[in-house]
């Protein structure tokens, strides 16, 4: 009978591949914590400041949000926090029609965001899901999976359940928000897009076109 000796350097790899796929699970449902709740503050916050605080303009508010954005990335990359390529001109024409997107998806959600309630927002919001989702098949050719419909079905159907205590109709809200869900439809497939021909961009500098998503 032989005997088979474990050494140290033969434990180490099994210890790390057993603990790594714990703290990758726990990473991934962290991060989707932490999407949700900043969803939903700025959902809020935004609300409070236009119609609370009587903001004047959402057109304002979109504009210091975007200049904020801009400030805080660039300070981290300078502080090293993160890294993307800089910004030059063939940039921008790599981009297209990302930017223009981008300002006015800001711009029509937070008119929106004014306008209507938040359970009627909200509501409306979730058909951004739905339109995503038709676009990513009819350009991008991505079929989706019956748990994914099912899923967004439910979404739709549970907004719509919240919303039907405030039915009260304002057809520039309405207008507004549904632009925006045709916007960030239009801006996810356009993503994936760009993403897929010019890799060499980064995900930061595509984070600056996303953020909308998280109104």
């Amino acid at each position: 009978m032989t005997s088979i000796e474990i050494t140290s350097s033969d434990k180490e790899p099994l210890i790390e591949e057993q603990t790594d796929k714990p703290s990758t699970s726990w990473l991934k449902v962290s991060s989707a914590l932490f999407y949700g709740v900043s969803s939903f503050m700025i959902t809020v916050v935004n609300k409070s400041v236009l119609t609370s605080y009587n903001f004047p303009s959402f057109q304002m508010l979109a504009f210091g949000q975007m200049l904020t954005t801009v400030v805080v990335l660039y300070t981290s990359k300078h502080l090293k926090v993160v890294n993307f390529s800089d910004f030059e001109s063939k940039t921008f024409y790599k981009l297209l029609p990302l930017p223009f997107i981008y300002i006015s998806n800001m711009v029509f959600g937070l008119g929106g965001t004014k306008e209507l309630s938040l359970p009627m927002f909200t509501m409306l919001r979730r058909f951004s899901i739905l339109m995503t989702m038709f676009a990513e098949f009819w350009i991008l050719g991505v079929r989706p999976k019956l748990p994914v419909k099912i899923s967004v079905a439910l979404m739709i159907l549970g907004a719509c359940i919240a919303a039907t205590t405030d039915l009260g109709f304002n057809f520039q809200g309405y207008l507004f928000v549904l632009l925006s869900d045709f916007l960030t439809a239009s801006n996810g497939v356009f993503t994936k897009k760009i993403l897929g021909s010019y890799k060499e961009l980064g995900f930061y500098i595509i984070f600056l076109l996303k953020r909308d998503t998280l109104q």
